[in-house]
């Protein structure tokens, strides 16, 4: 029959007859239906008209098609309250004007339980945050106290290499290692003036890397990075030993294997939840935030302390790092160097006061922490 053809039963105009497949959900044999659109009152529908058995109408606007079929020859459709019935339409002009005349065919229907969906999805977030931000931390404080030494010094030495490799513009040319004889004659008496002053847990292996980086940090295992730009940035040899002192602090305090730990837990539930991170990835997101190494106010305020008594025990005014923040600061602003570095922690302004109180309260008589010959000398350290 002419698809175009419209015949007339009664009041009702049909404007389209031909055949399809059924399946109606309750049988299941494939019926061959008449299929013809007719127009009605309450819009056009379409009729199925099986061999000896009632006939069924579905609303043109109520039609929805089956995605995802194998055989793109065959139209498979289906009625938006019936969720198991199919039609399927092989003749391409009868597919042709169905896809016409249905305004919805692609019409999905609205998800359901959307509130449940949502609370679950807040329930997992809250359970990733709970994981990262508390059970992490704590169990990286009670490991950090039970990691073997050998662990955390193998650690230490491998996270080093990776920060060398990680500031380098060349994976193969890691940042050199500054290590000009009379340079390091200097840093040895500097860190043996701090050293005299506390008991410490293992030794502590300082490094200065050629990078002009203002900062200075600690990692895993009692190694401590100070940059270039550090030492060429202090105006004192004082100025450097306090932000020495305060490293040596998170070392004693174990804070860079706290650090390390928390990063690493962290690492692995983000892999587990967004795909795993590649080895490459994950090492140097570790090693951006020891860099970064922002610890917690309880760490730092315990790293400041260390380094007052530290310093004022060896003569040397704990003022000096309130006095190198305060001209860093005014030098590059909030937002560079080892400035940013602790603007990270709690309030510098309140750390610069507190650095001064020690200074007041100092009871031994201040001496520089080099002599000016060994202060030039570790100025060229990288030369």
């Amino acid at each position: 029959m002419n698809p175009s053809t419209i015949i007339h039963v009664g009041a009702v105009a049909r404007a389209f007859s031909s055949y399809a497949d059924f399946l109606d959900g309750e049988f299941a044999t494939v019926q061959c239906v008449e299929v013809a659109i007719e127009e009605h009152a309450d819009g056009p529908v379409l009729r199925l008209v099986p061999p000896e058995r009632p006939s069924t109408q579905w609303l043109l606007t109520e039609i929805r098609l089956v995605p995802d079929q194998a055989d793109r020859s065959v139209l498979v459709l289906a009625l938006k309250s019936d969720p198991v019935s199919r039609l399927m339409v092989s003749d391409a002009e009868t597919q042709r004007l169905l896809l016409a005349r249905c305004p919805n065919l692609k019409k999905r229907p609205p998800a359901k339980g959307k509130g449940r969906l949502l609370i679950w999805s807040v329930a997992a977030i809250a359970s990733v945050a709970l994981i990262i931000g508390v059970l992490i931390p704590v169990m990286a404080d009670q490991l950090a106290e039970y990691l073997p030494l050998e662990g955390e010094t193998a650690l230490g030495d491998t996270t080093f290499e990776q920060v060398r490799a990680a500031l380098s513009e060349n994976e193969l040319d890691p940042v050199r290692i500054c290590e000009n004889p009379r340079g390091m004659i200097a840093l040895g008496r500097m860190q043996a003036r701090l050293e005299e002053q506390t008991d410490l847990p293992y030794p502590i292996s300082v490094h200065v890397l050629d990078h002009d980086l203002v900062n200075a940090f600690a990692l895993p295992g009692g190694h401590i990075v100070i940059f270039r730009g550090l030492i060429e940035a202090a105006e004192s040899a004082d100025e450097v030993a306090a932000v020495f002192a305060h490293e040596i602090g998170h070392v004693v305090n174990r804070d860079p294997t706290r650090g390390a730990l928390r990063s690493a837990g962290s690492i692995g539930v983000l892999g587990l939840v967004f795909g795993d991170f590649a080895g490459g990835a994950a090492v140097l997101f570790m090693v951006e935030r020891l860099i970064d190494a922002t610890y917690n106010r309880e760490a730092e305020a315990g790293a400041d302390v260390f380094a007052h008594r530290t310093l004022a025990e060896a003569g040397i005014p704990p003022s000096a790092l309130g006095t190198m923040f305060e001209r860093l600061r005014a030098k590059y602003g909030d937002a560079e160097g080892i400035v940013a570095h602790f603007l990270s922690h709690p309030s510098l302004g309140d750390r610069i006061a507190a650095a001064n109180r020690a200074a007041d309260s100092m009871t031994t008589s201040a001496r520089p922490s080099l002599m000016e010959e060994d202060w030039q000398a570790l100025r060229q350290i990288c030369r």
